[in-house]
């Protein structure tokens, strides 16, 4: 019976188990390119574009290889064997949260043989799967927050001693939060981007003070305690008031004005305040404090790069 429409895939996949086979028989010291070229039957071509045509389908299947070569010299390929079983069912977004479990316990090679990536001393990440920042910084931040130490940096020009809480990554980026030694009586819950952190040292183990896991009262980000809290008024149409609430939640106070209604909200968290405040438009304006104002003038000068009349 004749093939059907389509090019018979048995050859090239008999080919790419041969040279996977012979890559892993020879973990240590490689295959050089040209027995590679012989064992998959292509002409030793300069360059062996169709050898490195095989290799990247290998390397999409999961597979890590490599040119150990020295520069200027015949290319010589290991495979590092890893188990991409369960690496090909996450996608980049739950590999990159199990790479950050393994960094926060500290199971390097756990870490290898998934293949999720290879983090050398100087603190950077290699990998075929993702390669997020690592801040120099970070393996310190890391046993600071899993040892319960006590952080020294400079931030912002400013000598920094924290009690650690928590560190994670969003959009590659790592933060730390904690709460600053000056700040422990009233415990306003900070962040602090790792990557800007100067001059990181720790004390020893317990020297920090144990921070409550989570300022997240609730699911709304405007219950959040991350700034130090201030109240607001806030001041809209009547007819408005449903929309704030929504937006919002629900006000420590109200108070009718005329035709309009006069809010309060206790803020523990500025920018999801001035995210919320944008969204409603001219359907309310900030009433009070004078710095409230400023604060969303000055979120919105940066957000359009422009000046914003305040």
């Amino acid at each position: 019976m004749a093939n059907g429409p389509g090019r018979d895939q048995r050859g090239p996949m008999e080919r790419l188990v041969r040279i996977a086979a012979m890559l892993q028989a020879n973990p240590q010291q490689g295959v050089s390119a040209e027995r590679l070229n012989a064992v998959a039957g292509f002409p030793d071509t300069p360059g062996h574009d169709q050898l490195k045509r095989e290799i990247r389908h290998l390397e999409h299947q999961g597979w890590r290889i490599e040119n150990i070569a020295p520069p200027g010299q015949p290319a010589r390929y290991r495979m590092t064997t890893v188990d991409n079983r369960l690496r090909v069912r996450l996608s980049l977004g739950q590999q990159a949260a199990l790479r950050r479990a393994m960094l926060l316990a500290d199971d390097g090679d756990l870490v290898q043989r998934l293949g999720l990536a290879a983090a050398t001393g100087g603190g950077e990440a290699t990998g075929a799967t993702i390669q997020l920042p690592v801040p120099d910084s970070l393996r310190l931040v890391v046993d600071a927050v899993r040892d319960q130490r006590l952080l020294r940096f400079g931030y912002k020009g400013v000598e920094r001693v924290v009690h650690p809480e928590s560190v994670r990554t969003e959009n590659g980026v790592w933060y730390l939060r904690g709460i600053e030694d000056a700040d422990l009586a009233e415990g306003p819950l900070k962040t602090f981007v790792v990557s800007r952190m100067l001059d990181v040292d720790v004390d020893d183990p317990a020297s920090a003070r144990a921070v409550p896991p989570t300022r997240h009262v609730g699911l709304h980000p405007m219950s959040w305690e991350i700034d130090p809290p201030v109240e607001v008024t806030l001041r809209a149409a009547a007819g408005f008031e449903p929309d704030v609430r929504r937006w919002l939640g629900e006000p420590v106070g109200v108070e009718a004005d005329g035709d309009d209604v006069l809010l309060r909200y206790r803020v523990t968290h500025r920018a999801a305040l001035h995210a919320r405040l944008v969204e409603l438009d001219d359907r309310v304006r900030i009433e009070g404090p004078a710095q409230a104002r400023k604060d969303l003038v000055a979120f919105l000068e940066a957000a359009r790069g422009e000046e914003v009349p305040a």
